[in-house]
């Protein structure tokens, strides 16, 4: 007879429903099928949506084998710093303050914020045009936080 699953607090759930749909938007961001994720992580489609919902008793290298699929990495973090690693993005961007992304942003007459997601969006599509030799620290970091935070961890160039 199989061993009874432990019993798994609030938070502790809270924070798998949490990164179940981290994986699911990444998957989605990705436009990567259920049926594609599942196959090239090794599991069952069944498994992968029980992975997506932040059930607690699916294996670890179910959930570590879909994170690899997707690009991304599982780590264990000590949970005093994992609240100072969050990133908090502005609601609106200015373009004054990021010299590629107004150069990205030429067309767009009159605009001078733009939200985080339009940021992305820009950065992405535009990437081929980016001096990255020209990019400040100040605009590294708004692209790294912007992948962090928005796409999954990686930069869709």
């Amino acid at each position: 007879m199989p061993a009874a699953a432990p019993a798994v607090a609030p938070p502790e759930r809270e924070l798998l429903a949490r990164l179940g749909q981290k994986l699911r938007r990444a998957r989605k961001t990705q436009k990567v099928s259920a049926v594609a994720a599942a196959e090239a992580a090794g599991i069952s489609r069944v498994t992968l949506h029980r992975i997506e919902r932040g059930e607690p008793t699916v294996a670890m290298a179910a959930w570590v084998a879909l994170a690899s699929t997707l690009g991304l990495a599982l780590d264990v973090a000590d949970a005093g710093t994992a609240a100072s690693v969050a990133v908090q993005l502005p609601e609106r961007i200015r373009l004054d303050a990021y010299p590629q992304l107004r150069k990205l942003a030429w067309q767009l007459q009159g605009v001078e914020e733009l939200t985080p997601q339009e940021a992305l969006g820009l950065y992405e599509r535009n990437w081929r045009h980016v001096d990255r030799a020209g990019l400040s620290a100040a605009e590294t970091a708004l692209i790294h936080a912007l992948s962090q935070a928005l796409g999954g961890g990686r930069l869709l160039v």
